[in-house]
């Protein structure tokens, strides 16, 4: 697909001889790399024979490998950099855009031949050919694409760029090679096999370069040097099949890691694992090189679980030996073998180490291991933590169930949602925040803030929330428990505990804690019931924090911490909120239950804030510690229960609008009124609910229960089921906007219980019993005088003053308001 090659006007040019006598015109920025990667006689050097501007070398006849042309010409190009590659630039005008306009140029502009001294033979019978199939831009995928974005020449650089990065990338992956013998292929698989070719073949060198401009710390420009290394081969097809299989088979959390381990895994070949300085482990084969880090450092896990018998504690430098009392020079590689590796036998002939040592350490490791949690950064995923997978197979191949089981990635920490840079004052250290917000502040709002791959964000105004958040919580359980807690000083506090030091001194909390018995204040009797029989509210309260628990727990697991406090902390608090309001509606807390709670609450959050948890836990338990609390285990959750508590908080918080607008109707009625008798009234409402369905509504129940079961259990999408009920003579048009928002109700109902039944009954608790068992609460919420509940479908019930009665389906009441004249 040759048609010329390009080179740049004003670009410097040298020509130099290789070691095996080729003359190379390129750069001098080319010849430096080159020269290091044994290009020349003399490593790093290079012999200048000539030197050339760009504009010398036009019109200069060249044969290129695999051209369809005999014969092709040096021509100019404005784009070229002197310093990227090697400033000759091979033109292929039916698939690069770039090429493609410039060529256009010289073609139509003879003006610029004649600058640069092009003869028109060398241009004009030169056409872009097709050597590409790429759908839907045809064989000439450039052409096609620079005529229908109207690029005029190679100075549209916006354009050309967009063009560029439409067709680029999607013609390696997809395109279809039309010529040579490679053609049918990919252009994917046949790029290398061709690159191959051409080096066997004597047609071409590899020629290396930094991706950018590299600065050492000495200010010289680096370059790309080829020098004796060894390199570990993960391209190696069984032993990348083999870490692909281990990859499936552990937890990695999130499913864009897991994309990002597949991604590297579909790229990675060989990397270098040698170096010649610095710290590390010697080449077991070849003792002048040492492990670079990244490959050194990727079973080292398999050391932690001998360490502490291997090294002293108090001994870093290494002069005392651990409690093993064995000399670095006696772990020899037969010592280690019979450590890791289960077939292995006790070394006798070669280690004085006593048996029951070594087996002690053998021991040691088959109890840890494997991995069962690696925690590290994102930016390891490309590097350390793959080749740790790699790593864990060449060491065991035949031993999986040594294998990692899972690695977590987490993304970077921003600040106020921008980088931390001291230089612009976005910075804050550990012990800043600390000092700051409190141990337990900054946890909570770590853990807050994010638990996906991409970068977390610490907000310092979240953190002052959630500060205002734990005090709030300690004051609250301080009254419930009916603690006074005196200030004393600190000579004389009896606990002294820096666990809690930033309590007193943020919360200004004293940490002196008597010997509380069981028996309830007076001030406990008079705001909460202290028997043991639960009513409905503590029902619901109890169903939701066995929900917390069991949710709570699940998230721990998946190291969810966001989710942990959305369901541990925040849901929980938000449970005994509604509680508290609906009992002060009503009837009074439960104290048992509210301890429980309180209990409950401080061992799910203790975790992530085990200082004020550890305090709290305190108040119901003196002079013991939450650190030997046991888990709690999770009790019944009955979803209907707290469906229903839901249900009757939205309808409350719903029927206090409409009275609101009802009152306001009324004000405005009665102004326009003159010459009314004042009486007394008061406003009085009925609940209208329904036990059924609106015809219509029943007949698309039904019709979804037809298609969920002829269609493998499942519905069609919202598109076919658009279509499926458009136009249906059982529906009246008068429906017709209120059809599709009830389908997909109906859809995501369905989907969400797995279960037809759901169809039928849409509710999981009785609408006209809960009502009737919270007439009074809802009373006190709306604040009316009295409140009636009917039947729309019941016999007795008049329905004449309802203009929407058929909006009244169930789960969806509808209250209606009147003044009535008090009797006095």
């Amino acid at each position: 697909g040759q048609t010329n090659c390009w080179l740049h006007p004003n670009i410097h040019y040298i020509a130099f001889e290789t070691r095996l006598h080729d003359i190379l015109i390129c750069t001098e920025h080319a010849a430096r790399n080159l020269a290091y990667q044994e290009f020349t006689d003399v490593y790093g050097q290079y012999n200048i024979l000539a030197k050339f501007l760009g504009a010398e070398l036009f019109g200069l006849p060249l044969h290129a490998p695999l051209s369809h042309y005999e014969t092709i010409y040096t021509l100019p190009m404005m784009t070229i950099k002197e310093d990227k590659g090697t400033g000759v630039v091979t033109s292929v005008p039916s698939d690069s855009p770039d090429d493609y306009a410039a060529l256009m140029d010289i073609k139509h502009k003879a003006n610029l031949r004649e600058k640069y001294g092009i003869k028109e033979s060398m241009i004009l019978p030169y056409d872009p050919v097709e050597i590409i199939e790429l759908e839907p831009y045809g064989r000439l995928a450039a052409p096609t694409i620079c005529n229908q974005m109207k690029i005029q020449s190679q100075n549209d650089h916006d354009k050309l760029l967009e063009a560029k990065d439409k067709i680029y990338v999607k013609s390696f992956y997809d395109g279809i090679l039309l010529v040579g013998k490679y053609a049918n292929s990919k252009v994917s698989d046949a790029k290398k096999l061709v690159q191959d070719d051409l080096i066997t073949n004597g047609q071409g060198y590899v020629y290396y370069e930094p991706e950018k401009q590299v600065i050492s710390r000495s200010y010289d420009e680096c370059v790309v040097a080829l020098v004796d290394q060894w390199f570990l081969d993960y391209g190696n097809e069984k032993w990348k099949q083999q870490t692909k299989d281990a990859l499936n088979k552990m937890n990695v959390y999130h499913t864009e890691t897991r994309n990002q381990f597949e991604g590297v895994l579909s790229w990675l070949h060989e990397h270098a694992c040698s170096r010649t300085y610095g710290l590390g482990t010697k080449l077991p084969w070849d003792e002048q090189y040492l492990i670079e880090s990244l490959s050194d450092s990727t079973i080292y896990m398999a050391y932690y679980t001998v360490a502490h018998l291997l090294q002293a504690r108090d001994s870093f430098n290494g002069e005392k030996l651990g409690p093993a009392n064995i000399l670095p020079s006696q772990l020899t590689i037969d010592v280690w073998d019979y450590i890791f590796f289960p077939e292995k036998s006790y070394p006798s002939s070669t280690t004085d180490i006593p048996r029951a040592i070594l087996d002690h350490l053998r021991n040691e490791f088959q109890y840890w291991y494997p991995v069962d949690l690696r925690s590290s950064g994102k930016d390891l995923i490309p590097n350390h933590l793959t080749y740790s997978i790699y790593n864990h197979i060449a060491i065991w191949p035949n031993h999986s169930e040594l294998w990692p089981r899972a690695f977590r990635a987490n993304g970077h920490l921003l600040l106020n949602g921008e980088k931390m840079a001291k230089i612009t004052g976005n910075f804050l250290t550990l012990s800043q925040a600390i000092k700051k917000f409190s141990a337990d502040g900054v946890r909570l709002t770590l853990a807050d803030a994010g638990d996906s791959i991409e970068d977390a964000n610490f907000e310092e105004e979240m953190a002052e929330a959630q500060l205002l958040r734990l005090y709030a919580f300690i004051e609250w359980v301080k009254e419930v428990l009916d603690i006074n807690l005196v200030d004393i000083e600190e000579g004389n506090n009896s606990r002294n505990s820096s666990d809690v030091n930033w309590i007193k001194d943020k919360l200004h909390l004293s940490s002196n804690l008597d010997n509380r018995n069981e028996e309830f204040t007076e001030k406990q009797k008079i705001n909460y019931r202290i028997d043991t029989k639960y009513n409905y509210y503590d029902h619901v309260f109890e169903s939701e924090i066995n929900r917390a628990i069991q949710l709570t727990e699940e998230s721990y697991e998946k190291m969810l911490y966001k989710d942990v406090l959305k369901y541990g902390f925040f849901e929980l608090q938000t449970a005994r909120d509604n509680y508290r309001e609906l009992c002060l509606q009503s009837e009074r807390m439960n104290l048992h239950l509210i301890k429980q709670f309180i209990e409950i609450q401080v061992i799910l959050l203790a975790p992530i804030c085990p200082h004020i948890c550890d305090y709290l836990y305190q108040f119901l338990y003196p002079g013991t510690t939450i650190m030997n609390a046991k888990w709690p285990k999770v009790g019944k959750v009955d979803q209907s229960l707290i469906d229903s508590r839901n249900y009757l908080m939205n309808i409350a918080h719903d029927f206090r609008l409409h009275l609101k607008s009802y009152i306001n109707q009324q004000t405005i009625s009665k102004s326009k009124r003159t010459n009314t008798q004042s009486s007394l009234t008061s406003i009085h409402a009925t609940i209208f609910i329904a036990h059924s369905y609106p015809s219509w509504q029943t007949f698309i129940i039904n019709e979804l229960k037809q298609l969920y079961l002829s269609n493998n259990h499942s519905l069609p999408d919202s598109k076919k089921l658009a279509v499926h009920f458009k136009d249906c003579p059982e529906i009246d048009k008068k429906y017709q906007k209120k059809l599709m928002p009830f389908v997909i109700y109906l859809k995501e109902l369905l989907e969400k219980s797995d279960d037809i039944i759901s169809l039928d009954r849409h509710l999981s608790f009785d609408e006209n019993q809960i009502l009737q068992l919270n007439q009074d609460y809802l009373r006190r919420a709306i604040h009316v005088e009295q409140i009636d509940i009917r039947l729309t479908d019941g016999n007795d019930t008049d329905t004449t003053m309802l203009s929407n009665l058929e909006d009244i389906v169930p789960g969806k009441p509808l209250i209606h308001f009147r003044h009535e004249t008090l009797m006095l």
